[in-house]
């Protein structure tokens, strides 16, 4: 495994990051794909096994079940400062990233989960009714607290992510350290403006759907895959001109002796400032599988070869 530090903070990560959405109770939230414990067990296990220590969960994810199982698992086979747990509040849930929404949510998190603090909170997605000011004063007072040693920032437009920060530094708060967006090999419209922000920043990006809800490792069928329907929204409008560009990337593989998602992966690990994709998975296979896509090395021919045939996209991810 490899390691690197989560940009300016003091947390090291594996460069790959487990994505828990896939775990949690079918009959809860909107994904019946997902995995109850005893399923999600074996997949964590090997997870720590490879050497992965981040791990990536939300509040949301299948009514907060997702984080039960998650802090379950990890207790029965690490200890608490051998890992690094992030997890989310999501604004469109009751009281959004009010004060009051923040500070119920995070003690449900920390219960659910089974730990007195979290390594890196997040906020998904932008909240439109609450003011700036109070959703960052709210996340300061919780590291400030104890119950969060970081904070991070999912999907975003970038005058929002900037405008956050802004007014963090003009009243000494804390700052977002990291940026959780959608970036991938057929989905690469955070190159335009989030990307270059966080290099100018120093701040960590921790791309979700690194495969494209499996279109980049076409040779693995899933569940989920044959299920997810937010990933059919996220792609079936550009399934023609994608298409493409998977071709060139199937087409490297078979010349490099390796898999589809390992071309993936490694084309998303050099995008700077990318410290580690997350990889939802929901057999140790697919672990096993990402973990591989660390030893292979693209040429800068290589990677413009499979950048050549992208086209613009409608943005995904923002709310």
């Amino acid at each position: 495994m490899q390691y690197t530090k989560l940009g300016t903070t003091d947390l090291v990560v594996s460069r790959i990051c487990l994505g828990c959405m896939g775990f949690g109770d079918p009959k809860k939230g909107h994904h019946r794909w997902v995995l109850v414990e005893e399923q999600a067990r074996p997949v964590i296990k090997r997870a720590l096994e490879l050497g992965i220590n981040f791990f990536d969960t939300a509040n949301v994810y299948a009514e907060g079940t997702s984080e039960e199982i998650l802090g379950k698992v990890l207790k029965d086979y690490t200890t608490r400062d051998q890992v690094i747990i992030a997890t989310k509040v999501n604004p469109l849930q009751g009281g959004g990233l009010s004060r009051q929404s923040i500070m119920k949510e995070i003690d449900a998190s920390l219960r659910r989960l089974g730990t007195d603090y979290v390594d890196l909170y997040q906020i998904h997605r932008w909240d439109y009714k609450t003011p700036i000011e109070e959703t960052m004063e709210a996340l300061h007072d919780l590291v400030k607290a104890g119950k969060v040693r970081y904070i991070g920032a999912s999907s975003m437009w970038t005058w929002q992510f900037q405008k956050a920060q802004y007014t963090a530094d003009k009243n000494g708060w804390t700052r977002f350290v990291t940026m959780q967006n959608h970036l991938n090999l057929i989905y690469r419209e955070e190159e335009r403006e989030m990307l270059p922000y966080c290099r100018e920043e120093h701040i960590a990006v921790i791309p979700y759907s690194p495969l494209a809800g499996g279109r980049l490792a076409r040779d693995s069928v899933t569940r989920r895959a044959e299920l997810d329907a937010v990933a059919r929204e996220k792609y079936e409008a550009s399934e023609e001109q994608d298409r493409k560009v998977i071709e060139r990337a199937a087409e490297l593989a078979q010349r490099r002796g390796v898999r589809l998602s390992h071309i993936a992966l490694a084309w998303l690990l050099r995008k700077e400032p990318v410290a580690a994709p997350i990889v939802g998975a929901t057999k140790p296979s697919h672990l096993e599988d990402a973990v591989k896509a660390l030893d292979v090395s693209l040429t800068p021919d290589e990677i413009a070869y499979l950048e050549e045939l992208y086209v613009p996209h409608r943005v995904v991810g923002h709310v």
